[in-house]
């Protein structure tokens, strides 16, 4: 029995740290070196959805991983600095405004880690399960609304997180106005406070409660007051995904 909760220990991170490289490093990498095709491709205007992946698949597991909330930060900037740079080298135009960028990058991965962190604290070793099933499930979202767009409502794209973030990113590699993006930023940082404060003092039986209404408001927040706009774009709240 020994052994075999030994085996399970070492395992276990093991297994968590391999789906972190997949589905947060090698994944997006992958997809920049298949899918690019020149600066003037719709991938170097609207990569949101890519860098998402990086910053959530890195950030949410590793986090719930390793229980260091500030680690899973350092290495989910860390992982989008590379995949940025790896952009750049394929002909991703020169960021026209690095500042806002990496103001989007930094909150999302700031969020993404403390929603990490939360599992690790009411899960424990699971936790790292419960982050693999989210950030499958956001980014299988992701990749549905980029190849059909127009399929799911707007109201549900609204809901997730990774949408929000996707949205921030895109709108500071656009050179689009960030004050476009203030409500997903406001509504990304809003969730990493609120997800900060029920990891730290661990509030037993309502945790997910409060997780689960500052969501919906913040949603709400993101659903009527979001419109970033591409360049010659009626101003309307689009997802990230239509601009691609």
């Amino acid at each position: 029995m020994r052994s075999l909760a030994l085996n399970r220990l070492l395992i276990w991170p093991a297994s968590a740290w391999c789906t972190t490289v997949l589905l947060g490093i090698a994944v997006p990498a992958v997809v920049l070196l298949t899918l690019w095709d020149g600066a003037s491709s719709p991938q170097a205007l609207s990569s949101g959805p890519i860098f998402t992946l990086g910053l959530m698949g890195v950030g949410i597991i590793a986090a719930a991983t390793a229980g260091r909330f500030g680690l899973a930060v350092v290495l989910a900037l860390m992982n989008v600095a590379f995949l940025l740079l790896l952009a750049l080298a394929l002909g991703m135009p020169v960021l026209t405004h690095p500042l806002s960028t990496a103001l989007a990058m930094v909150i999302a991965s700031v969020s993404f880690s403390a929603r990490g962190a939360l599992f690790s604290v009411t899960l424990a070793q699971r936790g790292w399960l419960m982050a693999l099933f989210v950030v499958a499930g956001e980014a299988s979202v992701l990749f549905i609304a980029s190849v059909f767009p127009g399929t799911l409502p707007d109201w549900f794209l609204a809901l997730l997180p990774a949408q929000w973030a996707s949205i921030a990113i895109n709108v500071s590699l656009t050179a689009t106005d960030m004050l476009a993006a203030l409500p997903v930023l406001i509504a990304l940082a809003g969730t990493a406070v609120t997800t900060l404060l029920a990891a730290r003092f661990f509030l037993r039986r309502w945790p997910y409660p409060l997780m689960f209404t500052a969501w919906l408001g913040l949603s709400a927040l993101v659903y009527f007051y979001s419109t970033p706009t591409m360049p010659d774009a009626e101003p309307t709240f689009i997802s990230a995904a239509e601009t691609i």
